[in-house]
């Protein structure tokens, strides 16, 4: 009786009504996977400016002692602070959720890493499915004409960068640079930079998105100048430092009609198993690699573990920023760690070793990148997720949500259908 009464009131109050089907309580939980996660989905200006902007809009902030911005920082901006986030409609991470953690018949916000199927995390999904979870992405946020919204993906090319020079510094002992956690920001890293001496070296940059670009922001703060590939293949010992940047039209090639150069990218994007990769050349005379292709599975990698046997292979340091583990860098083996960032790998045995010995290639394959500068990438995610999707929360149907949606109700999304063999356990 007292729920038909509350509806009644609703009915005689228009904009009472209005207010409930638009009022949303977001949780922002505590990030729990290991290793820790420092980094957030809003900060605690960009949660008091939300709340100012969405009256309707309550916000609750699990307490952390392990997050870049602390719980006072949130308190000084009037957020409320609560460990049980079980009354919130959305919550957001930037992590997986433990499967343990997740609260039934929510609606979730994190970077899930199950839609390439990796089986590291079909039990997550499974959880996922069988708790009721309607699980939305934010790798899967994308508009009509299916680009990203956002990610981290800047800063994981700032930081990946950063890394491929300071262990080629280390590999070669030519100049030395701090880890990028060490530093205070951004900022404080390009200071470092307006005092560096470079020494005459080789960099391939491979990829155009968000993590290519961010990769190739921190080679031109250096003022490293750029070559065409066709100026970088010509021009091998220049006495300074270069760098080309390859993009899929230079790295992939298909038979078509007799054309052995055939490249067209919707072709290559649904077919990548008929291309071959042509970047044998640039192994001969490439010191340092900086990775940052998004690798799909049938896509053919840039060179094989024998090829990196071959006396004439010159790259001694790769910056695996994509990280796709036994992907397009045949020897990522695995994810190296902020704290332990490089692994050697002995081409002849096949075999991880220690990195920094003259017969070892050596690998910074880290899969958080952007945890080395959390406020930074924080900052930067926050605002694009308050402009482009916040607003998305409150619309009764949002295409955009649609999108990201793997599942809900207990069933995959017909978008993500694909991944039932998967989640099978097939």
């Amino acid at each position: 009786m007292a729920a038909v009464f509350a509806f009644v009131v609703l009915l005689d109050d228009p904009n009472l009504l209005v207010y409930c089907m638009n009022h949303l309580h977001l949780g922002i939980v505590r990030e729990q996977k290991m290793p820790p996660d420092s980094r957030v989905p809003f900060t605690p200006l960009q949660c008091r400016t939300l709340s100012d902007q969405y009256p309707q809009l309550r916000i609750s902030v699990a307490p952390s002692d392990v997050r870049c911005f602390s719980d006072d920082e949130y308190r000084a901006c009037g957020i409320e602070l609560n460990a049980d986030l079980s009354n919130c409609d959305v919550l957001m991470g930037v992590k997986e959720v433990p499967k343990e953690q997740l609260l039934p018949d929510k609606r979730y916000f994190f970077f899930s890493h199950t839609i390439k199927q990796q089986t590291y995390n079909r039990s997550l999904l499974q959880a996922i499915v069988r708790k009721g979870i309607r699980m939305l992405d934010y790798e899967c946020l994308v508009d009509e004409r299916e680009t990203r919204i956002l990610g981290f993906g800047r800063f994981a090319g700032i930081v990946g960068a950063h890394n491929g020079l300071l262990m080629y510094g280390q590999k070669t002992g030519a100049f030395s640079l701090p880890p990028a956690y060490e530093c205070h920001d951004y900022a404080a890293i390009k200071a470092i930079y307006a005092t560096l001496q470079l020494p005459p070296m080789r960099i391939v940059l491979t990829g155009t998105g968000r993590v290519s670009r961010g990769a190739k922001e921190v080679l031109d703060v250096l003022e490293i100048p750029e070559l065409s590939p066709a100026e970088y293949l010509r021009n091998e010992a220049l006495p300074y430092a270069v760098y080309t940047q390859l993009r899929s039209s230079d790295l992939y090639r298909r038979e078509k009609d007799g054309n052995l150069d055939y490249y067209d990218r919707l072709d290559f994007h649904h077919h990548p198993e008929l291309y071959r990769c042509d970047f044998e050349a640039y192994t001969r005379i490439t010191d340092l690699m900086l990775n940052g292709v998004f690798w799909h599975p049938q896509a053919p990698r840039f060179f094989s573990k024998a090829d990196m046997r071959r006396p004439d292979f010159r790259i001694r340091a790769i910056a695996d920023i994509s990280c796709d583990i036994n992907g397009s860098i045949p020897a990522t083996t695995r994810a190296t760690t902020i704290g332990d960032a490089v692994m050697g790998y002995n081409p002849h045995t096949e075999q991880e070793e220690a990195p920094y010995q003259a017969h070892t290639i050596d690998i910074m394959s880290v899969d958080n990148l952007p945890n080395e500068l959390p406020r930074d990438a924080s900052d930067m995610f926050g605002s694009a997720l308050s402009q482009w999707v916040v607003p998305e929360l409150f619309k009764p149907e949002s295409p955009m949500l649609q999108r990201a949606t793997i599942c809900k109700n207990g069933v995959l999304c017909p978008r993500f259908a694909y991944l039932s063999h998967f989640l099978a356990g097939k």
